[in-house]
């Protein structure tokens, strides 16, 4: 079974980087300048970590995984990777006065207890940071819960979404699904062509619908 990424030469050490955090305006999907309520005026940035070394092995798509179609992308190891965040963070908070919203995570996922600890005093020290993104990680899991509790705390700057199963219906208020999902969702808009790109939509970040997703 593979255990990591395809493409190991994309593999990057945070502390030889110059920075971790990619400006949305690299991702056409994301876009950088939010102009959608609740978090409009701050600037979005995203973070990719490496699939499947940081991914619960209970993931769907394990192995037809989206980074497979992404040998250009840098991926960060988990080694240096928080004390280098931490510094980013600060930097970008201090140069952007409306505050910031990080992707978490392009590839990748939540990968400790102590991970999703470091997103939490994240939050509490700076007031002007916003999170949202989507997990594997189920809430009958250590992780899952620690992610559906930050989600809890920081409900006006943090969104999570767990990834829908047939088995976790009614265990989470936030979920990201297949196109299959036949409960309450919305479509995501940028995928339909609908807005230009998250940082426009902002519904991932505003609505408690399950948000579906067009097989890739």
């Amino acid at each position: 079974m593979i255990t990591s990424t395809r493409f190991q030469k994309s593999i990057k050490n945070a502390s030889d980087s110059a920075n971790v955090l990619k400006p949305g305006s690299n991702n056409k999907k994301l876009g950088f300048n939010v102009t959608s309520k609740k978090w409009k005026g701050k600037k979005l940035y995203s973070l990719t970590l490496v699939e499947r070394e940081t991914c619960p092995t209970s993931c769907h798509h394990w192995e037809d995984c989206y980074g497979n179609n992404m040998p250009f992308a840098h991926r960060y190891s988990t080694d240096n990777l928080e004390a280098k965040l931490e510094t980013e963070i600060a930097a970008l908070i201090e140069a952007k006065p409306n505050g910031i919203v990080i992707r978490l995570h392009v590839l990748g996922d939540f990968y400790s207890v102590d991970y999703v600890k470091f997103w939490e005093d994240m939050l509490f020290k700076f007031p002007k940071l916003c999170l949202f993104g989507y997990t594997g990680r189920q809430l009958d899991t250590r992780i899952g819960n620690a992610i559906k509790i930050l989600n809890l705390r920081f409900g006006e700057r943090c969104v999570i979404r767990h990834s829908w199963n047939k088995d976790s219906h009614g265990l989470a208020e936030l979920y990201a699904a297949e196109e299959s999902f036949e409960g309450k969702s919305f479509t995501c808009p940028e995928q339909t062509g609908k807005v230009k790109n998250c940082a426009s939509c902002g519904l991932c970040w505003t609505s408690t619908k399950t948000v579906k997703f067009l097989s890739h």
